[in-house]
């Protein structure tokens, strides 16, 4: 298959260039902490990139209690035949 075939997303050079847009917006972020005053109300929430890794750690935690909540609530196949 031609990479101009297919869908836009799925191309090499693309997804190389998106890789680049995102860790280039994730630098700026964190790099922005430097220029503005923070408000810490736990003490915690004052440390330097503390909204990058509470979120990325809070995502990946909803990942893992969804998988679980799947093999919790997961049906046999032949549910409906019965």
């Amino acid at each position: 298959m031609n990479d101009l075939d297919k869908h836009w997303l799925v191309r090499e050079k693309t997804i190389s260039i998106l890789w680049r847009v995102f860790i280039g917006i994730l630098a700026l972020t964190i790099l922005s902490e430097f220029l503005i005053h923070k408000h810490e109300h736990f003490g915690i929430d004052g440390s330097f990139g503390f909204h990058g890794w509470y979120g990325f750690i809070t995502c990946v935690a909803m990942v893992l209690v969804a998988k679980l909540l799947g093999y919790v609530l997961k049906r046999k196949d032949d549910y409906y035949d019965k």
